[in-house]
């Protein structure tokens, strides 16, 4: 009787855990329900999170925004963890506020030292991390970052202010 009773605590142990583990990393359905309503109210339709990826569950609702015309941001500010999630659908109905309005081409957009948001795009998720600007970069060109530290260097093409984006 006592074999049975350390056997079956044991069996629900190991449910608690299996358990614990599944609420451990962030829920992408409701991710997607969120996303999908901030692309509706702009006549647009979000592509699904990729179900590979593995994060934290956010202790807090998930803030959804325009990154762009052609984007959303979805970010977990406490634990830092943000994902660039694509939009398609009729690009003309997308209003597109004066913060993403492209700024002259004359003025660099990035100078040398400021601290640069850097992206890799895949084709249903976004890998971002922060560099330092080595150099002034306008919106389009080339520039040179640092990453976390002075040995790793990287190049990507600016997109905005503080913003670049790797090919």
């Amino acid at each position: 009787m006592i074999r049975s009773m350390i056997v079956l605590g044991a069996t629900f142990a190991a449910i608690g855990a299996t358990a614990q583990a599944q609420q451990a990393t962030q829920d992408w359905q409701t991710v997607d329900m969120l996303t999908q309503a901030v692309a509706g109210a702009m006549g647009r339709t979000a592509t699904p999170v990729d179900r590979r990826i593995k994060l934290a569950r956010c202790p807090e609702q998930v803030a959804v925004t325009a990154s762009d015309a052609q984007t959303l941001a979805v970010r977990c500010a406490s634990l830092g963890w943000r994902l660039r999630v694509a939009m398609t659908g009729p690009a003309g109905s997308a209003p597109v506020s004066a913060a993403f309005a492209r700024p002259a081409q004359s003025a660099p957009v990035i100078r040398r030292g400021d601290n640069v948001r850097v992206t890799i795009d895949a084709a249903n998720y976004s890998i971002s991390y922060a560099a330092v600007a080595t150099e002034d970069g306008r919106v389009g060109e080339t520039i040179a970052l640092r990453g976390s530290d002075a040995k790793s260097m990287l190049s990507a093409i600016v997109v905005g202010p503080g913003i670049a984006r790797m090919p």
